[in-house]
C-alpha cells in the first residue's frame, strides 16, 4: 500500500515538474481556493469547486499519460498517434472551460461589485471591445474550419482566418475612431487595408474569392456584434 501511494506521488511530482501546463492549473487552483475561502463560500459551494478542479487535474494527468505512452509506442509520426493525442487534450480543454463555468458560477455573485464594475470598465474601453471582437473572430474560424473539415486550422479553408480578423478589426478601428474628427478617413484606410489582406489571400492561392468573403463576413457581424450589444 505504501508503494502505491510512493508511485502514486512521484508520478503527481514529475508530472507538475515537467508540463507546464499542469503548473498552470495547480497555481490556477490555489487562487480559486484562496480566493473561495476569501469570499466565504458555502460548503456545496467549495465541493463545487474542488471537483471542479480535481477534474481538470485528473484530465491533465490522465492526458500527459497518453503521451508518454503514445511517444513509447512510436516516435514517429503516425495519424492515429496525433489522433489520439489530440483527443486526450481536448478532454482537458473540455474540463478546463467547466470548471471555469463553475468557478464563475460560485464566484461571481461573491464578487458582485467589482465584477460589475468591470464589465462596466470593458464596455467603456474600446481597446477591450477589440481584443473580445477579434478573440470571438478567431474562435469561430476555428470552429467552422474545424465543422468543415479544413486541412489546417491557419492556412486554407473555409472561411478565411485573416479576412476575418482583417474586417474584423476595420469595423473595431471604424468604431473607434467615428468618436474622432477624422472618422471616416481612418475607417476608409482601414477597409484598404483590410481588402489588402484578402487581395493576398487569393493571390497567394491559400484562399478562394468564396473563402476570402465569408471571412470578410463572418468577423464584420462578429465585431458589429460586439460593439452594438456589449
Amino acid at each position: 500500500m505504501s508503494r502505491s501511494f510512493e508511485h502514486a506521488y512521484q508520478g503527481l511530482v514529475y508530472a507538475v515538474r515537467t508540463q507546464r501546463n499542469m503548473r498552470i492549473h495547480v497555481t490556477a487552483a490555489v487562487v480559486v481556493l484562496v480566493v473561495g475561502l476569501l469570499v466565504g463560500v458555502s460548503a456545496l459551494e467549495l465541493v463545487a469547486l474542488i471537483l471542479a478542479i480535481m477534474f481538470v487535474l485528473v484530465t491533465e494527468l490522465l492526458n500527459t499519460a497518453m503521451e508518454f505512452a503514445v511517444d513509447l509506442v512510436t516516435e514517429e509520426y503516425h495519424p492515429l498517434a496525433k489522433l489520439a493525442k489530440d483527443v486526450a487534450a481536448g478532454a482537458v480543454l473540455v474540463s478546463s472551460i467547466g470548471a471555469v463555468l463553475v468557478g464563475y458560477l460560485v464566484l461571481a455573485s461573491r464578487l458582485g461589485p467589482p465584477t460589475l464594475h468591470v464589465i462596466e470598465t470593458v464596455r467603456r474601453s474600446p481597446a477591450s471591445l477589440t481584443l473580445i471582437a477579434l478573440g470571438l473572430v478567431v474562435l469561430l474560424v476555428l470552429l467552422v474550419k474545424a465543422i468543415t473539415h479544413a486541412p489546417s486550422a491557419f492556412a486554407g479553408g473555409m472561411p478565411s482566418g485573416h479576412a476575418a480578423v482583417a474586417f474584423g478589426g476595420w469595423v473595431a478601428v471604424s468604431f473607434t475612431a467615428a468618436r474622432g474628427p477624422h472618422g471616416g478617413i481612418v475607417s476608409l484606410i482601414a477597409l484598404v487595408m483590410a481588402l489588402l489582406v484578402c487581395q493576398s489571400r487569393v493571390e497567394g492561392g491559400i484562399h478562394s474569392v468564396y473563402q476570402v468573403v465569408a471571412g470578410a463576413v463572418l468577423g464584420g457581424l462578429v465585431s458589429v456584434a460586439v460593439f452594438q450589444l456589449l
